[in-house]
């Protein structure tokens, strides 16, 4: 969502009635009461459904209890529509008097209820709502990324690893939206100051069923790899008909970690096979506590973690591990969100110690991860390299890093020369 849409969206708070009450403390004592916001019909509702499975997973291992206190999730369905998530963020804040809202999976859902709490305080965790600006120039610091990312980070550490490969002349594919242009512009802009050439992008509608058009120019623009960003059917409809192009075998695919998630590829072939994203995340690590994490989700679900899992799991263990240092005093909002911000999170299912920067985005170690078959002949994702603390900002110094124009079709912070 872009700056145009995010001010719509604030007006249309105002138009349906969304006006900031007072906060007033209430006394610390019964169930901690956490909002669940999920697409549970809509276009993405299976994304939508790992996230409440992979929320509860973690409550349910600790007998649905924070420092003592009692943990009660309220689940609405949000139906991948602002409007709806408006409606029932409201009705959670106000009618249900939860101490925190947590999810959304689409932007638009998430900047929709972003916007809303940025008027009563209320404590709103995004695990997988990924829009740069949140945590960037339109930071709202009751909003906290916690074990989530901003959509242009992860790219960055893949195009200096393309770079190391060799390849020097790039051409991007992405559905045409703002996840897309940032992730394919965190890429370009790390790939051409690295030396890299960018010689042609294509933005696609969302739900395209035919990528000939695309593979076609693709094919003949004389490019070293191709980056896609696409998610969902998209990304299965694309990898599949890249591979039927005869593209698979001739040029490089590398992409955004969407696209080899495991609610991508848990049904797909050999299409998927050597594809190269980079994520935090990487089903297929060898690290122990990853594995210990892969077998209980495995066991619970009959199915390997996604990213909404995943996510909604970690998020759900970085707010316990904040309220403990407070004794579960989740009615003082002050004292829990300073206690979020200065939360290191150990022990989580990535292996490592993750913490927030002083904009509210985690900062992570960072998979270069491949789509190989594990032993058990399943598609999954392992790690084959490895950058440390990778920052939403990258190497680049906020303050100057902020004075660009945010990613867009028309702005994608390609160096040219």
């Amino acid at each position: 969502m872009d700056r145009r849409t995010f001010l719509k969206t604030s007006a249309a708070a105002a138009a349906v009635g969304v006006v900031a009450k007072p906060y007033i403390a209430r006394a610390q004592g019964g169930p901690i009461r956490i909002g669940l916001l999920a697409p549970l019909t809509g276009v993405v509702a299976a994304g939508g459904r790992e996230m409440v499975d992979g929320f509860n997973m973690y409550w349910e291992e600790r007998g649905n209890e924070i420092a003592g206190r009692k943990v009660e999730v309220i689940v609405e369905d949000d139906a991948a529509n602002p409007d709806t998530a408006l409606q029932k963020a409201r009705r959670l804040v106000e009618q249900s008097n939860v101490n925190m809202l947590f999810g959304n999976l689409l932007a638009n859902t998430g900047l929709a209820v972003a916007n809303y709490v940025k008027g009563n305080g209320m404590p709103y965790f995004i695990p997988i709502i990924a829009a740069d600006d949140l945590t960037q120039r339109n930071r709202i610091k009751n909003v906290v990324r916690v074990a989530g990312y901003t959509a242009s980070q992860f790219p960055r550490p893949l195009a200096d690893w393309a770079l190391k490969q060799g390849y020097k002349k790039v051409a991007t594919i992405s559905q045409d939206y703002t996840f897309g242009h940032e992730q394919c512009g965190g890429f370009c802009q790390t790939f051409t100051e690295g030396g890299g050439q960018v010689l042609g992008q294509f933005w696609h509608p969302l739900n395209t069923s035919d990528f000939s058009p695309y593979l076609g120019q693709l094919a003949n623009l004389g490019v070293d790899v191709v980056f896609a960003m696409e998610t969902g059917a998209d990304a299965t409809r694309f990898m599949q008909q890249y591979a039927a192009f005869g593209l698979k075998g001739q040029i490089p695919l590398v992409g955004a970690m969407n696209m080899t998630d495991q609610s991508v590829i848990r049904t797909m072939g050999d299409e998927v096979d050597g594809v190269v994203v980079a994520a935090h995340f990487a089903e297929g690590s060898p690290d122990p506590v990853t594995q210990a994490f892969v077998a209980a989700y495995v066991k619970k679900f009959n199915k390997l973690p996604s990213l909404y899992g995943f996510s909604m799991y970690s998020g759900a263990m970085w707010v316990d591990e904040a309220l403990k240092t407070i004794k579960g005093n989740a009615e003082d909002r002050d004292a829990f969100l300073a206690s979020v911000s200065k939360t290191d999170l150990t022990g989580s299912p990535l292996g490592q110690t993750v913490k927030l920067d002083s904009y509210g985005n985690p900062i992570y170690d960072v998979h270069i991860r491949k789509v190989v078959k594990n032993k058990d002949g399943k598609y999954w994702n392992a790690p084959i390299a490895n950058y440390p603390n990778v920052s939403q900002f990258w190497k680049y110094d906020p303050v100057t890093y902020m004075k660009q124009p945010p990613y867009s079709r028309e702005f994608q912070g390609i160096k040219k020369g």
